[in-house]
């Protein structure tokens, strides 16, 4: 094969309010790579096929010496995310031609990796797009599933609000309650998104933005279960709609990712009202839970049980709007970038 452009997409500043796309991020396709041919020094070429993008690649990026959970990104390298790609040529043993990896890789066409612990080969036996493992059946599935199994101590009968309803990971949740008999409020930032939560089964689906969080949380709570993906005010009102010993899980909070922290006032009810308010790395809880959710989680998505919705953007070049619709929540679903065809 003779060389092709390997394209890469590359993070080129830090922003300071949301990323754009052609200054925070950039598109670099001036690089080749022959897959016959370059060396992989005992590691394995793999074709990037689906990218991951997800609200928490804007803390990556942001300066060096702000401390954080995850690394952040590097100016002048390509950006990285959970990602599947298929082995094209391999010298490590762990992998053969043709297959599924699934792992963290680089925003590029082409990688060549050497550690084959970091990757996973998905075997798809349900024959899934291979774009739902880096959905409902890769990490935002198993934040869900993960979470809501170690922390919600759920009861039929008990009320759950989650916010960001119809987003890969709140919608997940959603359908995780309905299945164990609780009552379930949930939130969105659009009309559609609120009827694919009615959709899915959520008893009480609201617009945040043209319905008051507080007078629903008001009508239909006390809460027993808080799913916080969004922080601010919505926190705030959760607290104050709070039964006594409610569980507060807190999976994000993207209305402090592109600007200033909202001050939530009411902390001191956490006290009166003994509440458990508990934050989470996936990866914390991935050694506990792994292997049963990659057992059950894809047969229960391709029998229907557990629907999706997927925002589909094609083209390695456009991921940086795609972070954009993310961070915006112009997104509708989980966030994909298409890179190639098999």
């Amino acid at each position: 094969m003779a060389p092709v452009k390997n394209g890469r997409y590359i993070f080129n500043e830090i922003p300071t309010g949301y990323p754009e796309p052609g200054k925070t991020t950039v598109y670099d396709d001036s690089q080749t790579i022959d897959p016959d041919t370059t060396p992989l020094n005992g590691g394995f070429l793999v074709k990037v096929l689906v990218l991951s993008v997800d609200p928490y690649l804007r803390g990556k990026m942001r300066d060096p010496s702000k401390k954080s959970y995850s690394d952040p990104f590097t100016i002048g390298e390509p950006i990285y995310n959970f990602g599947i790609g298929i082995v094209v040529r391999s010298e490590n043993s762990a992998f053969k031609p043709g297959d599924h990896l699934y792992g963290t890789f680089k925003f590029q066409h082409y990688v060549i990796e050497h550690d084959p612990k970091q990757f996973k080969v998905i075997e798809n036996k349900e024959s899934l797009p291979w774009s739902v493992y880096v959905g409902v059946c890769g990490m935002p599935g198993e934040t869900a599933a993960y979470a809501w199994k170690e922390f919600s101590r759920a009861k039929k009968g008990e009320t759950v609000f989650v916010t960001a309803g119809a987003g890969p990971v709140g919608a997940t949740v959603v359908q995780l309650a309905k299945a164990e008999g609780l009552k379930v409020i949930a939130s969105a930032g659009d009309d559609d998104k609120v009827a694919f939560i009615r959709e899915i089964g959520a008893d009480v689906a609201f617009n945040y933005k043209t319905v008051n969080t507080r007078k629903v949380l008001e009508k239909e709570g006390p809460i027993d279960i808080y799913w916080d993906n969004v922080g601010g005010e919505t926190l705030e009102a959760a607290i104050d709609s709070a039964a006594h010993f409610a569980r507060f899980i807190e999976c994000g909070m993207i209305s402090e990712y592109n600007a200033e922290p909202y001050p939530v006032k009411n902390l001191l009810k956490i006290v009166a009202q003994e509440l458990s308010i508990r934050g989470f790395l996936v990866a914390s809880l991935r050694p506990k839970y792994e292997a049963e959710f990659y057992a059950t989680f894809p047969a229960r998505v391709a029998r229907g049980e557990i629907k999706y919705k997927e925002h589909r953007v094609h083209g390695l070049e456009n991921a940086g709007q795609a972070i954009v619709d993310v961070q915006s929540g112009r997104n509708f679903g989980k966030c994909v970038v298409i890179v190639a065809d098999e």
